[in-house]
């Protein structure tokens, strides 16, 4: 855990947010800026700073981010109609918090870019 993320304090407890979900290994919560009627964050507990950084060793971790955003799509009534899965990398893409996080989005249809 990197000691100054924002995540990884939320992760460790440090600050207080609410998760919709919480395991072992993940957790979510709602993004602050939603850009769909659905718009929240699946963030691993361990650090990894970007996609550029996951490594063979993350696989569990990274097939969990998954099982977690399949569930809350599922909750959040938007997996029959569809949503979108987004990984930002690198200023470039928008990525502001540099600890890796899948976007789930739906609750409207979504353009090409969202």
């Amino acid at each position: 855990m990197a000691e100054d993320c924002l995540f990884c304090n939320m992760a460790s407890g440090k600050m207080a947010v609410d998760k919709l979900y919480d395991d072992d290994l993940v957790f979510v919560i709602r993004d602050i800026h939603p850009r769909a009627p659905v718009h929240v964050l699946v963030i691993p507990k361990e650090h990894i700073p970007t996609a550029a950084h996951v490594r063979s060793e993350h696989a569990v971790t990274l097939a969990r981010l998954f099982e977690a955003a399949n569930r809350i799509a599922e909750q959040e009534g938007v997996a029959q109609s569809g949503y979108r899965l987004a990984i930002n990398c690198g200023p470039a893409a928008g990525m502001t918090i540099y600890h890796l996080h899948l976007h789930v989005l739906g609750g409207r249809t979504l353009g090409p870019e969202g």
